[in-house]
């Protein structure tokens, strides 16, 4: 395994950059590196004192903040187990994650506590909140007493004040577990992804010696920190070199990003398509595909001049300091990758999962070829399941630092993902060049991107749709940007009860908002459109998705 620990960068990076900025609230509290130490010893101290041991489980749910960042770090740099929690999700679906992670503390924003039932959540002993670290719950007396004590003994410990020299981590070996975070939020489907410090300490260590990045730079996290992807490389990786993150604690809609680039100017930047595409076809189309622009676009010699200036603009819109934006999560649009490329625009794609903690490959805006997602990292190996990886489609397998130790509490899912060679088969298609740029073509979980970042599985929403009143079978497709379910109808049903048309769209309508009350905001159906015939199935009687304009990610 790795002999580089995550924790170690960690202590290195806080005792180096003691009076720098670390991290910030937007529009709100800043935090120096010495005082994220204190936060994160003083909540030691808790832990201590309510005998949390190494490897007990502690649930965090909440949006970007400096507390959640507090909250995280502090777990993993004491040898607990971090459980984040997406907070969209429902509160049933929380509450099943916190008992089925077999969390004993939880890190809760207030908002989201005032739904959730904690007798229902039965291993919980204190829930703090993520606003000022307040017990909301306790199950033991004794909490009340070290959480009042807590602010005056744990600085006792190290002589009255805590410095750079006596500011110090336990040992946390590499094969310690770190977090379990579960890939979906419905009950029933949840796994729960366990990742070693060896996992992070890999996707750490190859973004440290492929992605430059210095103590003080700038860093924007608008990504959900409860996904791995935002949480590797918009907070873990730019901690660990000293930087300075900004949270960004609201939906992040186009323009409240560049309001936010434009004031923070930040030195790398991650995204899904969405915000790329939504941004591109908003300000860049209208102007190059109409009027005089068009037309001038044609001519070689003003073409190269046009260009430049609308990279220029594009380059000052993201705030005019970033060395590129990684694009990830899902293939980014053809036509708007085309032109940003063709007019130089720094942008790059990489590819992950959750099983990996998440990377898997990248290559820089200035190597990486057209359409792929570049190449596979250096602490991993990759396959293709396929005679000729070239040019016919095969599984893509992987194996190495980066992969996960297996789903919590799910053998057979665990099996099912790694084979006895330790290959992870991920369940993507794609092809490999001889260059070894890696070229996805579909992803066998179907999986959907919401439009900040998170996983969206349409079988979730069919298995819940599919138990409401007239429906014989359905189908979430993802059409302009919106969730849209297709419904062929049970007619016997419908004939039975003498439905006209009209009843059964009213019907339709009916299922569809009742269905929206059971699903997180950002996997609610739009629109129930009817599909008057059986879907075209396999001989295993699954739906031939491809042919239905599934949209697929990576």
């Amino acid at each position: 395994m790795l002999k580089e620990k995550f924790i170690t960068d960690l202590e290195y990076a806080i005792k180096n950059n003691w009076d720098l900025p670390a991290i910030s609230d937007y529009e709100g509290l800043t935090k120096t590196y010495n005082q994220l130490a204190d936060r994160i010893l003083w909540l030691h101290y808790i832990f201590e004192k309510c005998n949390i041991k190494k490897g007990d489980k502690i649930a965090l749910i909440g949006r970007n903040s400096i507390n959640w960042a507090i909250s995280y770090l502090s777990a993993i740099s004491y040898g607990a187990v971090i459980v984040p929690i997406l907070p969209d999700f429902r509160a049933d679906n929380m509450q099943h994650i916190v008992n089925h992670s077999d969390a004993v503390l939880a890190f809760i924003a207030e908002s989201i506590y005032e739904n959730l039932d904690e007798s229902k959540m039965q291993n919980l002993n204190a829930i703090f909140s993520l606003k000022n670290f307040s017990l909301l719950f306790h199950k033991k007396m004794n909490t009340v007493q070290i959480y009042g004590k807590a602010e005056d003994e744990y600085l006792n410990k190290l002589g009255g004040q805590l410095t750079p020299d006596n500011f110090k981590f336990p040992v946390i070996k590499n094969d310690y577990l770190a977090t379990i975070v579960y890939t979906s939020g419905t009950t029933g489907f949840s796994k729960g992804v366990m990742l070693l410090h060896n996992s992070i300490s890999a996707n750490v260590r190859y973004a440290q010696n492929n992605m430059p990045l210095n103590a003080g730079d700038r860093i924007l996290s608008f990504m959900p920190l409860a996904h791995s992807y935002g949480c590797a490389f918009e907070f873990l990786f730019p901690i660990s070199f000293g930087c300075h993150i900004t949270f960004l604690d609201k939906i992040p809609s186009p323009k409240i990003l560049l309001k936010s680039f434009s004031e923070i100017r930040p030195q790398l930047i991650l995204s899904v398509p969405l915000i790329i595409e939504k941004i591109y076809k908003k300000q860049i189309e209208p102007t190059i595909s109409k009027g005089p622009l068009k037309h001038l676009l044609k001519l070689p010699g003003l073409s190269k001049v046009i260009h430049n200036k609308i990279r220029s603009k594009l380059v000052e819109v993201f705030g005019g300091k970033f060395f590129e934006i990684v694009i990830g999560g899902a293939a980014l649009n053809s036509q708007v990758e085309f032109f940003l490329r063709k007019i130089g625009f720094p942008i790059t794609n990489g590819y992950g999962m959750t099983e990996c903690g998440p990377l898997i490959s990248y290559s820089p805006w200035h190597e990486i070829k057209a359409r792929s997602v570049g190449r596979v990292v250096d602490t991993l190996e990759i396959s293709v399941d396929s005679d000729n990886p070239e040019n016919v489609v095969g599984e893509i397998l992987v194996r190495g630092e980066n992969v996960m130790q297996g789903y919590y509490k799910n053998p057979e899912a665990t099996k099912e993902a790694l084979d006895e060679d330790g290959w992870l088969h991920t369940g993507d298609l794609g092809l490999i060049d001889k260059d070894g740029f890696i070229y996805l073509k579909g992803r066998a979980k179907n999986m959907i991107l919401g439009a900040s970042g998170q996983n969206i599985f349409p079988e979730e929403i069919e298995s819940r749709l599919n138990n409401l009143p007239f429906v014989e079978e359905s189908l979430v497709i993802e059409r302009n940007e919106k969730l849209i379910a297709l419904v062929h109808p049970d007619y016997e049903a419908i004939d039975a009860k003498k439905l006209d048309e009209v009843s059964i769209v009213k019907k339709m309508e009916e299922n569809r908002r009742a269905l929206n009350t059971v699903l997180p905001t950002y996997s609610s159906i739009t629109k129930i459109d009817l599909y008057p015939q059986e879907f075209e199935k396999t001989p295993t009687k699954k739906i031939k998705r491809f042919l239905y304009d599934v949209t697929h990610s990576n």
